[in-house]
């Protein structure tokens, strides 16, 4: 691999703005300063800062071709009404770069949200308060003291509901919860599966029927794992949510963008006039965009917060999820005449789709860039995936897509978040098989990064996922608290590998139609290394998937020296279908999991018919016995030199891995709230001979974190 260029650290000089244009470049750098109290008018310096950070992007436009510059921001509430840009512009011109930083022990808050005051008990019975918001407001999160609230929300079991092309009728307690919502107005359904978790509001309420409003309705019954035709439906749930009439359980929140009205029911003992209640107005906070041919360059953005932002796009077109943030859209002219009779388990209409399957926007967004840095930063509070990087163009308010190349995600915390931390790479055709070279995504790093609590709204979006890369790191990674997987690598089900997937070939006719070419040559993924990594407390819902988990080909990629633990009856490293060329080794997976090694070899089309093939784990260490998939010759997978332990007798080479994996002794991961690395405690001395130190860590003995 490469080794890639650091941002160079930068002195101290301070130039007023007034001199930059007769400035003779001779100094090495520029530092502009930025506080809450400044004034736009002023020099910019640490005595004069600007007010706003508009003014610092012009200042640095002034001085970037010519020397690095770093723009410190200094403590204080940086409120948004619109996203801050950055296009090529304002980044690193010449080579130079440029860097943005909160000041020392500063963390200045980037935010999509406003604070909700002045609140007053509007239903004493009830317990509930209500405040006044701006008319026409619409936010599908909350923020009470820190921490995400939920949507009033009522549970329907599944067995009550009778589902039809045009919505659903309920029987029994069913009808009697649904009619408590006559007349209400932006009433969603609700539902999570084996992989999916789904939104489609409701176009209205007549008697125990809900109408639901289409397309959404329409791309939330057919294909797989459905709302009406969940994979194991004994497990999937269902639920009506954002009605009045279902405020009914402390923490829930209700919002009438009409009236301007938010409503609330607190705990008791909570006193709302000293509550810190924040309510998101901005979907999007951060847009770092250039063009394929002129990409931003040469920039780093450290030492900040982003919070309070709120993705709508469920509450508009509903979210007929696929899998880990992607979702159909729109009406498709393939949709069958009969969905729940044709279609409630995949079809060869339904996998026309597949090339225009969108992406969930991130809240911090980055795309068409080249040497950007992304560190020490907290990514709290966002009703999204909180950062994406080279992702589809639909994904990006700057509808610029890919093509994005070396780009570091070093030591940020991410915590209390709607969807997942991190997403990497886009799912359309230009991401796996670019039409311009200058579009393919190279070179990513995601180190040292404490993930927890993560997909509170959005149950299926993977806490970390890096879809088509040309070269991608993922290391020293501590991951918790996350209700899907740990850490996703690759697309696409082996569908647009070289070849194609037999399976779809042959079970839903997916290439017949000529939308779905079968590719002669591979996608453009390759060198993807997940190591080092930590996870536990991961899988806390979604039954499918893995704490690692893989989809599709990938030449000379390598899962090794993890360590899963506390995970429950689920897989701890999942070879999904199309995986082939992998290597597995000296993983170590702790506690009595389902299966601690899986790959799908889609067995019922054998023998000859499968894509996942030439893989090998090698040297890994675990309790759980059970493994799933075909492991064999005729596959070509292979489990070499395997360790059961037993009795929790672990030997040196698995200690070692459990002392190094996550947050490395150097990190510097920024601290807040009660998010905090989990103790690792309790493992025996260094190794001789200068071998490295075990430090850390036996988890299973560690206290645990605060709030668990």
């Amino acid at each position: 691999m490469t080794m890639w260029r650091a941002m160079a650290a930068v002195a101290v000089v301070v130039l007023p703005t007034a001199a930059l244009a007769q400035t003779v470049w001779d100094k090495p750098n520029s530092i502009f300063h930025v506080s809450p109290d400044g004034d736009d008018k002023a020099a910019g310096s640490a005595a004069a800062p600007f007010r706003s950070l508009e003014r610092a992007q012009a200042a640095v436009r002034t001085a970037n071709a010519h020397q690095d510059v770093t723009v410190i921001v200094h403590g204080g509430v940086w409120t948004r009404t619109e996203p801050l840009v950055f296009t090529a512009k304002d980044g690193g011109q010449n080579g130079f770069a440029v860097r943005w930083r909160g000041a020392d022990d500063a963390r200045p808050l980037i935010t999509g949200g406003m604070a909700v005051a002045d609140w007053q008990l509007q239903d004493k019975a009830r317990g509930i308060y209500t405040a006044d918001v701006p008319r026409g407001t619409s936010a599908r999160q909350l923020w009470v003291d820190g921490k995400l609230a939920r949507r009033a929300r009522t549970e329907i079991d599944r067995g009550d509901a009778r589902f039809d092309a045009r919505g659903i009728s309920f029987v029994g307690a069913g009808a009697d919860v649904v009619a408590q919502a006559a007349g209400q107005r932006h009433v969603d359904v609700e539902a999570t599966g084996f992989f999916t978790h789904r939104f489609s509001p409701v176009e209205r309420i007549a008697g125990a029927r809900l109408d639901m409003r289409q397309p959404a309705w329409n791309n939330n019954i057919w294909g797989y794992d459905t709302i009406p035709d969940p994979f194991h439906p004994e497990e999937a749930r269902l639920y009506v949510s954002n009605a009045l009439a279902f405020l009914d359980e402390a923490g829930e929140w209700y919002l009438d963008p009409e009236a301007g009205k938010l409503y609330y029911k607190p705990a008791a003992g909570v006193d709302m006039a000293k509550a810190d209640v924040r309510l998101p107005r901005l979907p999007v906070l951060v847009s770092v965009a250039g063009t394929a041919q002129h990409p931003i360059r040469d920039l780093t953005l450290s030492g900040f917060r982003f919070s309070h932002t709120s993705w709508t796009g469920p509450s508009e077109h509903g979210y007929a999820n696929q899998q880990s943030g992607t979702f159909i859209t729109g009406q498709s002219k393939a949709f069958p005449a009969d969905p729940l009779g044709t279609c409630q388990q995949g079809c060869p209409e339904f996998e026309n789709e597949r090339n225009v399957w969108r992406q969930m926007p991130a809240a911090v967004q980055v795309s068409a860039a080249q040497h950007v840095t992304i560190s020490e930063n907290v990514f709290a509070h966002l009703g999204q995936y909180a950062l994406g990087v080279g992702m589809d163009a639909n994904a990006n308010v700057s509808g610029v897509g890919l093509a994005t190349v070396d780009v570091t995600i070093r030591d940020n915390l991410f915590a209390d978040l709607s969807g997942g931390a991190i997403v990497a790479g886009g799912v359309r055709p230009d991401a796996h098989h670019p039409s311009d070279p200058a579009l393919t995504n190279r070179q990513l790093m995601i180190r040292g990064n404490l993930i927890q609590g993560v997909g509170r709204d959005y149950t299926d979006n993977a806490a970390v996922l890096a879809t088509y890369w040309d070269g991608s790191v993922i290391i020293h990674n501590d991951i918790s608290d996350a209700p899907y997987d740990g850490i996703d690598i690759g697309f696409g089900w082996g569908y647009v590998d070289q070849g194609g997937n037999p399976n779809y070939r042959a079970r839903q006719r997916g290439y017949d139609s000529g939308v779905n070419p079968v590719w002669d040559t591979p996608t453009i993924r390759r060198d993807a290394i997940v190591a080092f990594n930590r996870l536990y407390k991961v899988k806390r819902v979604a039954d499918d998937g893995g704490a690692i988990y893989n989809l599709s080909a990938c030449q000379d990629c390598v899962i090794a020296e993890n360590h899963i633990f506390d995970i429950g009856p689920r897989v701890a490293l999942y070879l999904d279908e199309g995986s082939r060329g992998f290597t597995v080794r000296d993983n170590v997976v702790e506690g009595a999991v389902r299966q601690w090694l899986n790959v799908n070899t889609a067995s019922a089309f054998q023998p000859g018919r499968t894509n996942s093939m030439n893989n090998v784990a090698r040297g890994n260490w675990h309790e759980a016995i059970n493994v799933g998939g075909i492991w064999n010759a005729y596959m070509n997978n292979r489990i070499e030199d395997d360790h059961v332990v037993l009795f929790g007798s672990w030997p040196g080479g698995a200690l070692h891995v459990m002392g190094h994996a996550g947050l490395e002794a150097e990190s510097k991961v920024p601290s807040y709230l009660d998010y905090e690395p989990r103790p690792k405690v309790g493992l025996p001395a260094p190794l001789p001979g200068g071998r490295g130190t075990y430090g850390r860590n036996n988890p299973k003995t560690a206290p645990k974190p605060a709030g668990e």
